[in-house]
């Protein structure tokens, strides 16, 4: 699934070839505009979610060699989109949009540290870096965009470089503040029934203060409480996927469709799942989801490119931000990856989850909100 998902877009810029090949599809007659922002999309997000397998996927074998491919052609993808001699050289500050994707590709850069930045050739880093700074001139809204700065200023943190403090604790404060209870954040003030928790809002929170909480004790204290949530909204995802591998069509950005279980699968592949939820059963369901969308006719284009859909080829879901690039943030559902395979969520047998049990009579513990 990664490959079918990932080898168009890094084989593309691994030539410098991206806006030559990829199509650039919206719902809005609005291509010309969101060519602005597209490539950086498909860039960022897909890197985002295929990190850790890049990092500490398996190494033996077909699958090994495999990694190490991707390794390479991601490293030059880098390099593609952050050289400014480049063909596919990428807009990192005009709009608002480059803000958001910069920040799923710093994310990358943090679940793959290694082989996404210390083996990146020196001028590359450079690039990046400068690539990354230059976003600072986009401010964003009272919403989960504050983690998007605060995403960026985590990267330039590790990068040892300077970085602004004040924009991470700005979003790390303001979402404690929005934090509604039963594990769900507000995405600002308000609550929305989407799947923001998990697009953005949890992973990013976990990430950037494990990045840089320890800088600050006020920080780091945050994490315990921060965790909690994340199990119980992990908890709830996993009784979301049906018997049938299929989830409630709820809220905006349906179009990056099974990017929906981020965090769900973060909380896999940080062996943080909550008490009722074993490896093995996440795997068996989160694959049944998978395959649900993956295999509908129509979701990648003659050439294998993603297309906008929730289950095949649905343009009318598209909203107006949406356009090839974008749907690439689907990849974050394979994080657990980059668990070894001798770990129990790819090593043990199968196992029915929570609602396919529930569904067929059998006997579950009661479920039970928290109060942190």
């Amino acid at each position: 699934m990664l490959e079918r998902i990932a080898h168009p877009v890094l084989s593309a810029l691994g030539q410098r070839k991206l806006r030559l090949r990829m199509p650039v599809e919206t719902a809005h007659n609005n291509a010309d505009e969101r060519r602005q922002y597209t490539y950086l999309e498909a860039l960022g997000r897909l890197l985002a979610g295929i990190a850790p397998w890049l990092e500490s996927g398996g190494s033996q074998g077909e699958e090994g060699k495999l990694r190490r491919e991707y390794a390479d052609l991601a490293r030059h993808a880098i390099e593609a989109g952050t050289d400014p001699e480049s063909p596919d050289y990428m807009n990192f500050s005009r709009g608002s949009q480059p803000l958001v994707d910069a920040a799923f590709l710093s994310h990358a850069v943090l679940r793959a540290p290694t082989e996404l930045w210390q083996k990146l050739e020196a001028k590359t880093r450079s690039h990046l870096v400068e690539a990354l700074r230059a976003t600072r001139v986009i401010k964003p809204g009272p919403s989960n965009w504050l983690l998007f700065s605060a995403m960026v200023e985590a990267a330039l943190c590790h990068a040892g470089v300077q970085w602004d403090p004040v924009r991470v604790d700005y979003a790390v404060r303001h979402h404690e503040e929005w934090y509604k209870g039963d594990g769900v954040y507000g995405d600002g003030a308000q609550f929305h029934w989407d799947y923001y928790n998990s697009f953005v809002i949890q992973p990013m929170l976990i990430d950037v203060l494990e990045a840089v909480g320890k800088k600050s004790p006020a920080w780091e204290s945050f994490l315990p409480a921060i965790t909690a949530r994340a199990k119980r909204y992990a908890a709830i995802q996993e009784r979301l996927i049906s018997p049938e591998g299929t989830f409630p069509p709820v809220g905006r950005s349906l179009a990056y469709r099974f990017g929906a279980f981020q965090l769900l699968s973060q909380m896999a592949l940080r062996r943080q799942l909550p008490e009722d939820v074993a490896p093995e059963q996440l795997r068996s369901a989160l694959t049944a989801v998978i395959r649900r969308m993956i295999e509908a006719p129509g979701t990648f284009d003659a050439q294998g490119w993603l297309t906008i859909g929730f289950c095949g080829h649905q343009l009318e879901i598209g909203e107006r931000y949406i356009s090839t690039g974008s749907l690439y943030l689907c990849s974050t559902v394979l994080l657990p990856l980059g668990l070894p395979p001798s770990d129990p969520f790819w090593s043990d047998p199968a196992k029915q989850w929570t609602s396919q049990r529930i569904w067929s009579g059998q006997s579950i513990p009661a479920d039970h909100a928290i109060s942190r």
